[in-house]
């Protein structure tokens, strides 16, 4: 297997040319001599039971001098040490990215040559490293080996466990260098940032818009395909969206999670609390650049900006009468289908919307929640009270 050479190199192995002793040899013969008591393990070599056998007794005792973290292996503690010294010794020839080790920049080089060795026995998925694998397996074994000590929450990966756990402590370790906002995560704190560099790198190929998250992009190509594939199950309305679903079905099961610390009045969609606790904050952060008029909803702003404009995107297929909002024309066309969806508990008479049953039912309960600041008098609807006060302003 071996051959001899000179003094500076005194074997060669047949097999690949590497200069070195019997050690490496078993590389290619698979020996592994050197067995772990504890789990039978084995390995090729004296030095990798040592370090294997650490895992089994937790001594690390290779400690890093700037921040005293410990390690079982001395390699473990070289590659450390480059976060705090910034070295990056391993270059990508193709694109000159920098790496603290060997392996981090094999597998980058497999972005570049779409290289991807480890292939899924149950759906045949392939992935760059071993890791990406075993991550990806769990998926159909359904395996969560790592739980949370507060709350019993499993997940599939120890980092996923890490974020998680700081929901519990609040911690919130990267904050933004403009802003100074906090997140949990390293990749939530890059998608934040870009709300300041105003970087868009995910382009749709059909329209050419640009997002901050593949997560968008791809939320935003259902669009182009008319796909939706998440159907309720009570009503087969179908969307795009598995959390839209989520919320929609909630209109079904009646839950409504989101509660207002203020009023305690509840709600079907994080969303939806959010706008509503601005009543009680007053915060209206959608301005109008015609007027300045300030809206608490941006979809509410864009419906008055088209005051501006005179758009009315929203045709009637009836009367082909046009309107400003969606909500405008579905209102509209109950006029054609003659629906009347809101009826009076007390006489039950029915009406085309929300706002005139509920001015209706006044009559039964005799409210009058509009007073006019002149003279005191109270009506039943904003609109009559509106009228009244013109006749003071008119004198």
């Amino acid at each position: 297997m071996f051959t001899w050479l000179s003094e500076e190199k005194l074997f060669a192995c047949s097999e690949c040319g590497k200069c070195a002793l019997t050690i490496h040899e078993r590389i290619h013969t698979g020996h592994k001599l050197f067995a772990c008591s504890e789990c039978e393990k084995c390995f090729r070599t004296k030095s990798a039971l040592t370090a294997h056998e650490r895992i089994h007794t937790g001594e690390k005792p290779f400690a890093c001098s700037e921040c005293e973290k410990h390690f079982r292996t001395k390699d473990g503690l070289t590659v450390h040490e480059r976060i705090h010294t910034g070295e990056k010794p391993f270059a990508c020839s193709e694109c000159g990215k920098c790496f603290k080790t060997k392996n981090d920049l094999t597998v980058h080089e497999m972005i570049h040559t779409g290289e991807k060795l480890f292939a899924c026995s149950e759906c045949g998925k392939c992935f760059r490293t071993k890791a990406e694998l075993t991550v990806h397996e769990r998926i159909h074994t359904g395996e969560k080996q790592f739980a949370c000590s507060e709350c019993g929450k499993c997940f599939r990966l120890k980092g996923d466990l890490t974020k998680h756990q700081r929901i519990h402590t609040g911690e919130k370790p990267f904050a933004c260098s403009e802003c100074e906002k906090c997140f949990i995560a390293k990749h939530e704190l890059t998608i934040h940032e870009r709300v300041h560099t105003g970087e868009k790198p995910y382009a749709c190929s059909e329209c050419q818009k640009c997002f901050r998250t593949m997560r968008e992009l791809t939320r935003h190509e259902i669009i182009h395909t008319g796909e939706k594939p998440f159907a309720c199950s009570e009503c087969q309305k179908c969307f795009r969206r598995k959390d839209a679903l989520a919320v929609h079905e909630r209109i079904h099961t009646g839950e409504k999670p989101f509660a207002c610390s203020e009023c305690e009045k509840c709600f079907i969609a994080k969303h939806e609390l959010t706008i509503h606790e601005r009543v009680h904050t007053g915060e209206k952060p959608y301005a109008c650049s015609e007027c300045e008029k300030c809206f608490r909803r941006k979809d509410v702003l864009s419906v008055h900006e088209r005051i501006h404009t005179g758009e009315k995107p929203f045709a009637c297929s009836e009367c082909e009468k046009c309107f400003k909002s969606k909500r405008y024309r579905l209102l509209h066309e109950r006029i054609h289908t003659g629906e009347k969806l809101f009826a009076c508990s007390e006489c039950e008479k029915c009406f085309r919307t929300k706002g005139e049953h509920t001015a209706h039912e006044r009559i039964h309960t005799e409210e009058k929640p509009f007073a006019c600041s002149e003279c005191g008098k109270c009506f039943r609807t904003k609109g009559k009270h509106t009228v009244h006060e013109r006749t003071h302003r008119a004198v």
